[in-house]
């Protein structure tokens, strides 16, 4: 059978991929610990499952608008306006199933057979299948360890040419934790602009911070840059929000109408419910958020102390987020429990099968010298895990 070319070229999702694979081995009763889902261990906050409930109850049952209601998207304009310095009106906003169908929406809306899009590696998986949904060609500019897995303006200088239309930033960074400053920001973005590219900027992890870190929004910078910059969040990560499926895009008005569009016809508007949860998520207390915060920095830092004392093992300390993102090729060519492996996927599926710890393979994200760990389980699930590894790889 012949399928698509979208179906031929699109791969599946690593992170989904190894979240069911662990599932489905619990569901046989065998004792694994996930690191692979990026998804807060914490329940909802009260006022916000109270909310949802309210709605059912109020009968707000119905369909909405495909970008959201229009209490929503107030509520948007003030949080951005608040919180990022940004200035916009409910016909700048949509909502979506999501942060990543957000993202989706826009890549679709600007990008064609032949355009390139810019994405600095490591790199959430969904960008670059993304951007070969829309026939257009993923440009991976590689950054290391060394450099905190931040790129230059010079890499990113190199890389345009007249067939660049769009560059995808994450800060906080899925996989890395890395976070771009202020500076680094203005002068990427800013010569993304005065080249007449359009730049995503995915801030869904932006109240996720450390260690003194700040969360900047490159469209603040200037009316050019809120003319170029498409401004990505949701509430996920924040508010622990991951099955209510909600996310919202803002920017250049023309731009959000075209990618409304075609959203009418993928899911139309998200649900009405989480939408009036969501407004509660905006308009309510956050003293949730930096509890969470807090407990994921005590995590992060145990974790990230327990993998650079293995041998083989480095990693960055991570700035935001909740993930590590280790170096393991000083493991490769090693023995481990009697077998020799070589790449990210070997390591992966060797720890899945010996020691019963499933992590993601840096080569999904653009590292086959790195992993993928979340740290957005217990600390008994995290110590327990480390514990597993280390056995592992002493033994």
């Amino acid at each position: 059978m012949k399928f698509s070319r979208m179906a031929r070229e699109v791969q599946p999702s690593a992170t989904i991929k190894i979240s069911t694979k662990v599932k489905n081995m619990r569901a046989e009763g065998i004792d694994i610990i996930g690191f692979g889902m990026g998804e807060p261990d914490f329940t909802t906050p009260d006022n916000i499952r109270e909310a949802g409930v309210k709605a059912i109850w109020d009968g707000l049952t119905k369909y909405t608008p495909t970008s959201g209601t229009m209490e929503l998207k107030e509520a948007i304009c003030d949080k951005l306006l608040k919180d990022n310095g940004l200035k916009y009106s409910p016909g700048q906003i949509m909502t979506s199933c999501g942060a990543k169908q957000s993202v989706c929406n826009v890549i679709l809306a600007l990008c064609d057979k032949g355009d390139e899009v810019i994405i600095p590696s490591p790199y959430w998986v969904s960008y670059s299948e993304q951007t070969i949904m829309a026939g257009a060609k993923p440009v991976l500019l590689h950054a290391t360890d060394d450099a905190d897995f931040r790129i230059t303006l010079k890499q990113f200088e190199n890389a345009i040419n007249d067939n660049t239309k769009l560059m995808i930033l994450n800060s906080p960074c899925n996989p890395t934790g890395s976070v771009y400053s202020e500076a680094e920001l203005r002068e990427i973005v800013g010569c993304a602009v005065k080249n007449n590219i359009y730049v995503i900027s995915d801030e869904i992890y932006e109240n996720i911070l450390y260690d003194g870190a700040k969360h900047c929004s490159p469209a603040g910078f200037g009316d050019e840059f809120l003319d170029k910059v498409i401004t990505v969040n949701g509430f996920s990560k924040s508010f622990a929000m991951t099955g209510w499926r909600l996310g919202y895009a803002a920017g250049n008005k023309e731009i959000i109408s075209e990618a409304i569009k075609l959203q009418d016809h993928f899911t139309s508007g998200t649900s009405s419910i989480t939408q009036a949860a969501g407004i509660e998520a905006l308009k309510g207390k956050q003293d949730f958020i930096k509890d969470m915060v807090a407990e994921f920095d005590k995590r992060r830092r145990f974790l990230i102390d327990k993998l650079n004392s293995l041998d083989g093992v480095s990693c960055v300390m991570p700035k935001g987020a909740f993930y590590a993102f280790p170096n393991i090729s000083g493991l490769f060519g090693r023995s481990i429990a009697g077998e020799t492996v070589n790449d990210s996927d070997g390591l992966v599926n060797l720890l899945i099968e010996k020691a019963r710890v499933a992590f993601v393979p840096g080569k999904s994200f653009g590292s086959d010298d790195h992993l993928r760990i979340s740290y957005a389980t217990s600390m008994d699930n995290i110590k327990e895990g480390m514990a597993r590894l280390e056995a592992l790889l002493a033994g």
